[in-house]
Formats: C-alpha cells, sequence, structure tokens
C-alpha cells in the first residue's frame, strides 16, 4: 500500500465551496480501483490551506488507473480550479 500526501492551497474566500465540491468528489474517488480510504484535514494555523491523504493498493492504481479514468476527469473538474499553487503530489510507503 502507498500514501499520496498533497499540500492544497485553496484560493482564499473558495474553501466552503471547495469543501462542497470535496465531498461530491470523495464519492468519485471511492469507487476507483485501488483505492483504499482518504482524509481532507483542514490546516488551523492557515485558512485556505488542506492536507489530503489518500491510501492506495499500488503507486500504478493512482498515477495510470486512476489519473487516465473518467473519474479523474471528474475529480478535476470539480477540485483543481481552487488551487493556487497547482499542487505537488508525493507518494509514500511505510517504513
Amino acid at each position: 500500500m502507498i500514501l499520496e500526501a498533497v499540500i492544497l492551497n485553496v484560493i482564499p474566500n473558495q474553501t466552503e465551496e471547495f469543501e462542497r465540491n470535496f465531498r461530491t468528489a470523495s464519492t468519485i474517488i471511492c469507487k476507483v480501483k485501488g483505492y483504499v480510504e482518504h482524509e481532507l484535514q483542514r490546516c488551523i494555523e492557515v485558512e485556505n490551506k488542506y492536507l489530503l491523504l489518500i491510501k492506495w493498493e499500488t503507486l500504478e492504481d493512482h498515477t495510470v488507473g486512476f489519473r487516465n479514468s473518467a473519474e479523474y476527469q471528474e475529480w478535476k473538474n470539480l477540485l483543481h480550479h481552487f488551487y493556487d499553487p497547482h499542487p505537488v503530489v508525493e507518494h509514500f510507503n511505510i517504513v
């Protein structure tokens, strides 16, 4: 299993709409092959900053399967216009 970790900086004053859209996007990603679980955390110190953690069975389930899927296009259309700057996605293994 791998962990995808992403810091999301949402455009100020768009956090409520982002969170609404994220709830919809969450129902999409749950159906993707290799998805295990996810969580979105809001930063305490910076109002428009979030941490997204997603567990995948394999790296390829995320980087190939999800990113080349129709579900990813829905995810992207719902969420990507909220980010400034566009986030860096990193993957981690348990040590």
